[in-house]
């Protein structure tokens, strides 16, 4: 039996790639016109870490995460998502001691071990960002903003962004108490997921997706945020406002982890299923600490890649392509054919992509290759040409052919 990829794995082939360079090239840009630096955190970390920072309660940790012993007997997990192993870089390497605020993002594989469907693998890969240091709602507005930008500049049409405040310790305990109320005379109602939340970590049975029909009347989280909490909210709404960002109030948005506070959001796309959602964030004002750092105020996202190229695809947006060969060489005679081995290289190096035919094909062979290859140029060097130090350049589109000196081989493909 030949061996096969792991299940919920992808392998990414020339001709798909292209679509994950394309987002990831569009997201970088964008971040560094928002004065986002990278940051490239291991792809495996101590369990401990996702223990503290996603949450024992959560899916993820319980169920989800790939967690093995290493050969020094230590519990080891395959990063389930990357806020934690950020955060844990940006406290070890003490990035809290710079004087402003640090303004960070990542790209790479995540691993979850759960049923893999459209959009949904075992290994999938995310871009996000984190902010640390600043409790102001206008980084919350801009980093809400950043994530919509990316989406706009790839060109998807009609990205919601939904929003909420999730609160702090206390305004989520006295919801707890009011949401459990509400819950309990409807237990025997629930599925067995929202049953052991209801005991575990009750704003997350709002995340179900099965048994949104019994949740019609639940107390509003928004409800119970104190006047602190209210305050920080009116301004994330009133900044995105100012930007011309719409927006709307989805007062059942909680998010997954437990480590967000106040502002929580999601962005939303029609065309890849039931489930829409393919990037969402928030606050996080007490995860540095909860890690073992200097305690500094913190917001982020998370793309999901695999659901953006799914709406790429969806909407038919029209990669850009990048790879195309500007000529294709063509070597005929011996003398010829060697000297077309050192001529490749020269215009490599001079930034031109090229290729050559390594397979002694005969000249029809060779002319269906530069075809297939979408070569803008075919360039053949016979014994005549290069008794002149010529070569002939033919242009692919319109069949026209001229001379051109060798020693001018490279500028002029550059100007045509």
């Amino acid at each position: 039996m030949s061996i096969q990829r792991p299940k919920g794995t992808q392998d990414f082939l020339p001709g798909t790639v292209e679509v994950w360079q394309f987002i990831e090239k569009t997201a970088r840009d964008v971040c560094r016109r928002f004065h986002y630096k990278e940051i490239r955190t291991p792809i495996f970390e101590h369990t401990e870490l996702f223990a503290r920072g996603v949450g024992e309660t959560t899916d993820i940790v319980e169920k989800e995460m790939y967690t093995f012993l290493d050969k020094g007997n230590r519990s080891i997990s395959l990063r389930p998502e990357g806020t934690a192993g950020v955060v844990r870089a940006y406290v070890e390497n003490k990035l809290y001691g710079e004087p402003d605020v640090c303004k960070l993002y990542y790209t790479g594989p995540m691993f979850r071990y759960e049923q893999p469907q459209a959009g949904r693998f075992r290994q999938f890969h995310q871009f996000g960002v984190e902010a640390f240091g600043a409790t102001d709602p206008s980084i919350d507005a801009e980093v809400i903003a950043l994530g919509l930008t990316i989406y706009e500049e790839l060109g998807i049409k009609g990205v919601r962004v939904e929003i909420n405040s999730v609160g702090n310790a206390e305004s989520r305990s006295a919801y707890r108490e009011a949401l459990l109320g509400f819950l309990t005379p409807k237990r025997h109602l629930l599925c067995r997921d929202c049953q052991s939340r209801m005991d575990r970590n009750p704003l997350r049975v709002l995340d179900c997706k099965v048994d949104q029909a019994h949740f019609v009347g639940v107390p509003e989280l928004i409800d119970y945020l104190d006047e602190e909490c209210l305050s920080h909210f009116e301004a994330v709404k009133s900044h995105l406002t100012a930007m011309g960002i719409p927006f709307s109030i989805n007062p059942r948005l909680v998010r997954g982890l437990d480590y967000y506070t106040l502002t929580a959001f999601e962005y939303k796309a029609e065309g890849i299923g039931a489930i829409d959602t393919i990037g969402g964030g928030g606050r996080y004002n007490g995860l540095v600490g909860q890690i073992g750092g200097q305690d500094q105020p913190g917001i982020g996202f998370g793309i999901g890649l695999e659901r953006t190229a799914l709406v790429l695809g969806a909407q038919g947006v029209e990669i850009p392509r990048e790879d195309q060969l500007a000529v294709y060489l063509i070597g005929m005679g011996d003398a010829a054919e060697a000297k077309t081995t050192a001529l490749l290289y020269q215009l490599r190096r001079a930034g031109i992509a090229c290729e050559k035919d390594y397979l002694n094909r005969k000249m029809k062979a060779r002319m269906k290759s530069a075809d297939r290859v979408q070569a803008r140029f075919v360039a053949i060097l016979g014994d005549d040409e290069l008794a002149l130090d010529e070569i002939t350049v033919k242009r692919m589109e319109t069949g026209e052919q001229e001379r051109v000196p060798l020693a001018e081989l490279a500028d002029w493909i550059k100007g045509h």
